[in-house]
């Protein structure tokens, strides 16, 4: 495994500073807060981010968000963002989708940016004496896959390739795999380099990958994330290299082979796509929420909750955890405050919620403890950004069951039933276990809880005719742990 150099690492932290700085005088001295919203495919980093812009412009239900429940939240609104290279976070075309088609946003694909700036009376009388205060609230939105990658800043190419291997070969993925590991077989490192064989290759990589986040399986560990997601480099010699069975191929690989031209492309994607991200992005946040959807890991049964936790733990392992008194964050930035979210707590009944927090305690406890030691404050929580049913009961055999109401997506089945995207049903989901462990067992029974997609909710209208705010479930407590504390 090799190493930054000591030089690229202290070159880098000075073009922090230097960038911390510059952005701060740009500011007028107004406090700037730079939130991450991230989390794997599909785990509702889009609905997070416009149900939290929503709510808080237009004055949402958030009573256990101490700036909102007391009223000291004088207006909320957009402003221009500070980055002009990084696209926009397009909320009013999310809440539209939201509202007036009722189904859910396009998930995240790409790196946007919106800057959310909050006017509100501080809680102390010496601070209100002053004047009103004034936070510009910028936040970050980006793929999850993506933070897979950064732990390869770190990692040759013949680790990159084993611990590819490793995984390929292991029983959850050897059979989608096997395309990839025929090619593989058949494939000489250290013959001549040959770009259809390259390409060959790349392709069945990336199709094994694409066959891993399937829902059957729901696998998390996939990087390269830009394999999945590639945009504008799709086809670029950036992204056409793949892991090579190097067991037979001590020491340098022989130059011009095709070992030498992956090992050169994949050290070309570390340098021209992977640091830049966290350059440009990562290295500058101060406060992180990672949404988690465990909901479908644990439909997929133990391999996938196994995954999940693997690939939690190595997100985090590229984190920059720790306390920066407010003076020196010009200086240098540190994530000091970590939320884990267990999203799509509305498809459980609220008697299971502390239950899938219990669960994504577990998921992630390797990375809580990896956090709290660099001196950041972690918490775990279950929420649903925007609540797409209501809590309900039914009787069976005369037994009353907690249950929950919703419009399910037209397509979904529900006991041999597909739906219109019209009809609302009553579901008991079933429950969550009491001890997360046993769902981590290998020899885990399949779960018995039912998961369905539900549509966006109608929005309720007072008896005065006025429209309420997207409802949720525990999206002010993110809020309070996440930037309470700035609006104190």
């Amino acid at each position: 495994m090799t190493k930054r150099s000591f030089l690229t690492r202290v070159t880098d932290e000075v073009r922090y500073s230097i960038e911390n700085i510059t952005e701060t005088a740009s500011t007028l001295g107004t406090p700037t807060l730079r939130l991450g919203v991230t989390g794997l495919s599909r785990a509702g980093k889009t609905v997070f981010i416009t149900a939290l812009v929503h709510n808080l412009i237009h004055g949402g239900r958030l009573p256990l968000f101490e700036a909102a429940a007391g009223g000291r939240i004088a207006r909320a609104y957009l402003e221009p963002q500070p980055d002009d290279n990084v696209p926009r976070f397009d909320v009013e075309a999310h809440v539209d989708t939201l509202l007036k088609e009722r189904i859910w946003p396009q998930s995240t694909r790409q790196v946007s940016e919106l800057r959310l700036t909050v006017e509100f009376e501080s809680a102390h009388f010496l601070s209100r004496a002053l004047g009103r205060g004034k936070l510009h609230l910028d936040i970050v939105d980006y793929p999850g896959e993506w933070l897979l990658d950064l732990p390869l800043l770190e990692k040759d190419f013949r680790t990159f390739c084993a611990e590819a291997l490793v995984r390929a070969r292991e029983p959850g993925r050897e059979t989608v795999a096997a395309p990839y590991l025929a090619i593989l077989g058949e494939t000489d490192p250290g013959a001549e380099a040959d770009e259809q064989q390259a390409r060959r290759l790349a392709a069945a990589y990336t199709d094994y990958l694409r066959a891993c986040r399937e829902d059957e399986r729901a696998l998390s560990m996939l990087p390269p994330g830009r394999f999945l997601m590639p945009g504008d480099l799709e086809g670029s010699p950036a992204l056409t290299f793949a892991p090579l069975d190097l067991s037979g191929h001590d020491g340098p690989l022989k130059p011009g082979s095709l070992g030498a031209m992956m090992e050169r492309r994949y050290e070309a994607y570390k340098k021209h796509v992977v640091r830049p991200f966290f350059r440009d992005h990562f290295a500058r946040l101060d406060r992180q929420i990672v949404l988690v959807d465990a909901l479908n890991a644990l439909n997929a049964g133990p391999e996938a909750l196994a995954d999940l936790e693997a690939a939690l733990a190595e997100i985090l392992s590229a984190f920059r955890p720790g306390k920066v008194a407010r003076i020196f964050s010009i200086f240098a930035r540190r994530i000091d405050r970590i939320l884990f979210a267990a999203t799509k707590a509305d498809h459980l009944n609220r008697a299971d919620h502390d239950r899938l927090e219990a669960i994504l305690k577990r998921l992630v406890g390797r990375a809580i403890n990896r956090a709290e030691y660099g001196g950041a404050e972690v918490d775990v929580l279950a929420l649903a950004a925007i609540r797409a049913t209501r809590e309900a009961s039914l009787t069976h055999d005369g037994e009353t069951m907690p249950a929950i109401l919703g419009t399910p997506l037209t397509g979904e089945r529900v006991n041999g039933e597909t739906y219109d995207g019209r009809t609302e049903i009553a579901l008991f989901p079933g429950d969550l276990p009491d001890d997360p462990d046993v769902l981590f067992a290998a020899d885990a029974p399949a779960s018995s809880v039912r998961f369905v997609r539900f549509r966006p909710p109608e929005l309720q209208v007072t008896a005065e005719g006025v429209k309420l705010s997207l409802p949720h479930i525990r999206l002010d407590r993110a809020l309070q742990f996440l930037i309470g504390d700035r609006l104190a």
